[in-house]
Formats: C-alpha cells, sequence, structure tokens
C-alpha cells in the first residue's frame, strides 16, 4: 500500500540548553554541584580527623571543623601564614596532590604539651625556634592529616587500581614561601581546621591548597563510612618521642656549705666527697635508675642495680 502524503513532525525538535549539552559533554560539574562535593569533603575530612588525631593528643574525644575556603592568591596565603611557623609540604588525595598545611609555634607546643598529658593550653609565648619534640609531633600530625585528606578525597568508592591510599610529609621548613606551595600569582584555597577537646582547648591549622589542585581531591561520590575503632592514650615510647634524646645525669655525691665557707672557696681547695655505693641516675628531677660506679673499658661506668617501678607493678627489676 502507498502513501499519498509524507509525514511531517507535529512540533519542533527538542533543542538543549547550553547548561545541559556542557555538562554532559564532560567538561566538569556544575559551580552547585562542586559546592555540595566541597561540603561533603569538609564534613568527610572533619568526621576522619576527630578518630585519627584522638591518638596524638591523649585520647582526647575530639571534635573537628573545617571553616569553608577562602580563595586567595598564593602571595597572600603566604602572608595568611606568616613569615615563621611549622609549615609542611604535604602529598595527599587520590591522586597525590600537594598542598600546604601550617602550625603556628604556640599551637604546635600546645599540641605537644597535650599529647605528654598537659593541658595543652595555647600560651601567648612564642619561641624563636620550635623544640624538636613539638617540630616531631607536627610532622606526625601533618601525616595523619594528609592521610584523612587521601581517605576523604575517595568518597564512598574503594581506591581504584593505582591510586594513592595514605598521606606524606614532603619537606618541613619554618618558611612557608620556600616550601613553593603554588605560584603566588595563582589561585589557592585557604582553610581552616579547628580541633577542639571536651577540656575546652582549640587548637588551629591552616591548609592551603593549589586552585588547580583541589578539584582532584574532592570526592566523586558521597561519604563513606568508616568504623570507629577504640580511642588509647598515645604512648610516649610510640613515634614520633621515641627518637627525642634526653639529657641523664649522675649525682655522685651531695653535701652542705656554710654560706661563709662557700664564699671563701678558692682553686686548690680540697673538699672530701663520701660517695654512697648506690647513686641515683636522674632524667632532669625525675628517678630513673640506681647503680653503682665502676670502670667499662677504662672509662668510668655506671651498672644499673635498681629501677623504680609503678606502684601497680610486681616487685621485679632488681640486678642479680
Amino acid at each position: 500500500m502507498r502513501m499519498g502524503h509524507d509525514f511531517a513532525p507535529v512540533r519542533a525538535a527538542a533543542v538543549h540548553c547550553a547548561e545541559l549539552t556542557t555538562h554532559s559533554s564532560g567538561r566538569g560539574p556544575r559551580p552547585e554541584e562542586s559546592a555540595a562535593m566541597m561540603a561533603a569533603w569538609r564534613r568527610d575530612l572533619a568526621r576522619l580527623l576527630a578518630d585519627d588525631l584522638s591518638g596524638l593528643l591523649s585520647g582526647d574525644r575530639l571534635d573537628v571543623s573545617i571553616t569553608e575556603p577562602e580563595r586567595l592568591t598564593g602571595a597572600d596565603a603566604l602572608r595568611r601564614i606568616g613569615p615563621l611557623a611549622a609549615n609542611s609540604l604535604i602529598r595527599c588525595g587520590a591522586s597525590a596532590e600537594t598542598a600546604l598545611l601550617s602550625f603556628d609555634f604556640a599551637t604546635a607546643i600546645a599540641l605537644t604539651d597535650r599529647s605528654f598529658g598537659g593541658d595543652g593550653r595555647v600560651s601567648g609565648h612564642v619561641p624563636e625556634a620550635l623544640p624538636r619534640s613539638a617540630a616531631l609531633l607536627v610532622e606526625e600530625a601533618a601525616c595523619v592529616i594528609a592521610g584523612a585528606i587521601t581517605a576523604a578525597s575517595h568518597g564512598d568508592m574503594p581506591p581504584p587500581a593505582g591510586a594513592s591510599t595514605s598521606g606524606e610529609v614532603i619537606v618541613r621548613s619554618e618558611s612557608a614561601a620556600r616550601l613553593k606551595p603554588f605560584a603566588l600569582e595563582a589561585q589557592a584555597f585557604f582553610f581552616v581546621i579547628e580541633i577542639a577537646n571536651r577540656q575546652g582547648c582549640i587548637w588551629r591549622a591552616a591548609l592551603a591548597v593549589a586552585g588547580e589542585r583541589m578539584a582532584r581531591l574532592l570526592p566523586g561520590g558521597g561519604r563513606r563510612p568508616r568504623p570507629r575503632g577504640p580511642r588509647g592514650a598515645a604512648s610516649p615510647f610510640a613515634a614520633p618521642f621515641a627518637e627525642v634524646p634526653l639529657a641523664l645525669h649522675v649525682v655522685l655525691a651531695e653535701f652542705d656549705l656554710s654560706l661563709t665557707r662557700l664564699q671563701s672557696l678558692s682553686p686548690g681547695d680540697m673538699i672530701p666527697l663520701a660517695m654512697g655505693r648506690q647513686v641515683p641516675l636522674l632524667a632532669g628531677e625525675t628517678l630513673v635508675a640506681h647503680g653503682s660506679v665502676g670502670t667499662a673499658e677504662d672509662r668510668m661506668a655506671i651498672r644499673l642495680t635498681r629501677i623504680p617501678l609503678p606502684q601497680s607493678a610486681s616487685p621485679e627489676g632488681l640486678a642479680p
């Protein structure tokens, strides 16, 4: 059977708007989608850090929040951090991006104090140089934060083959500019990480990410549930404090002199000493052990005979 006329469309074919065609062509998410992913990433990162940083801070229950990012130039971000801080260039994210993490000196010392069981209060005193123990604590905290950023960047999807699953500190410096984390004229995203415990302490760190790297740190999906493990108090014998050198001294004798005799001392005077059979080995004012003085390989030495034990420990630790 042959049709006597041609078919014609009743209405014009659909014409899609530029927003739909642009999004469907693979040119990236719309601004509102990027904002939603950024908010989800900040929430995930805060949740992960509340768990992961607890072990460094005496097992405290932590509340962590991350501010909305400020869009600054690289030069302005460096000025915000200041000329002197505990800075770490970290490698993080599923695609191993670099970012700048900074603690001011007062915060670094307060975190170190809390990790050793102190109250962790931030004081106004700022030292000219960071103590070694604080530098080690900052490096360990930076590794933890880098690892949490990487975990948050995967979202709720398992890491693809070949993707990074951890974070690391590449290099540290007291000068953020020396690390060259981004070009001075380029855009940088500037975050403030706020960490608070239930005792009222608040510690802050700055996180700055180059604008072209920020999108690669965001997850492709939603939140990734993660089981919570039991919290434990930080051990002074675990990293990073296990390698901190301690100054020890041995007290061979103690004696009293009157003020008159002390003022009359002059070179060549002889002062008799009564040395006990047991002498104390001290770290500062803390008793470490008792021992007897002797020689080993033609050098003066001390042989440990007794090490004080906690009251709950069994009565061991005596040398045969």
